[in-house]
């Protein structure tokens, strides 16, 4: 019998791994679907958006790729592979052709969280206090543990974007975290908007994944379910 459900493979952020997701792959292991969340080195947006790519052929195809944070800059190059068939977007940049992910942050106000950064041996570090900007919707416990497994960045990693622009062809979800201190809430409505997608919105920090797991797990249900 053929395989009709989708794959999903998640894409995290800056400051964060692949076990962001810990709190909704469970969920939908247990009802079936195969998931993995690629794991990239922060290092250069090719090598992270390679690395989605060699993830999409260790499970079955069609996939839906779900991007956190800059992940969302990730899934919109990796997602014009023809194994991929739908864009959850969690909090996520989404640049356009001809445009970076620090093009997109510069075109709003700086958030809170570039207050409480330091750049050391080429890489960009979040301060213990920066959590709070960043995840401060979880309890303090959480948030420690944000900040003790948080993966510093490439300090140019946001200068260069691959080309492609999967939102362009690919049906899109996006989940717009309203009290987000990270990435700006006007960024993600504009360009929620732009790519004409299913969009939600949730009173949460920069990490609705972790705050508000189970309607991240039912907009991921959704699209993998069109």
């Amino acid at each position: 019998m053929p395989k009709t459900k989708k794959s999903i493979v998640f894409c995290h952020g800056i400051w964060a791994d692949g076990s962001c997701f810990n709190k909704v792959i469970p969920t939908l292991q247990a009802e079936g679907y195969e998931v993995m969340s690629a794991q990239y080195g922060l290092d250069t947006n090719e090598s992270d958006v390679a690395t989605v790519k060699r993830t999409l052929g260790r499970i079955s195809s069609p996939a839906i790729l779900v991007g956190h944070s800059y992940g969302g800059s990730v899934i919109t190059a990796a997602g014009t592979d023809d194994r991929v068939a739908g864009l959850v977007y969690i909090a996520a940049l989404a640049p356009d052709a001809g445009e970076t992910s620090q093009s997109q942050i510069s075109q709003f106000p700086t958030t809170d969280v570039f207050s409480h950064i330091e750049v050391a041996d080429g890489r960009i570090w979040m301060l213990p206090e920066g959590v709070a900007c960043f995840a401060g919707d979880l309890s303090e416990q959480e948030q420690k543990v944000v900040w003790a497994t948080h993966f510093a960045p490439a300090a140019d990693l946001f200068t260069k974007n691959v080309a492609g622009t999967a939102w362009k062809s690919k049906p899109s979800w996006y989940i717009v975290a309203t009290s987000d201190r990270t990435v700006q809430p006007e960024l993600q409505r504009f360009v929620a908007k732009r790519m004409g997608a299913t969009i939600y919105e949730v009173d949460s920090s920069h990490v609705p994944m972790l705050s508000n797991p189970k309607l991240v797990t039912d907009v991921i249900r959704a699209a993998a379910n069109a």
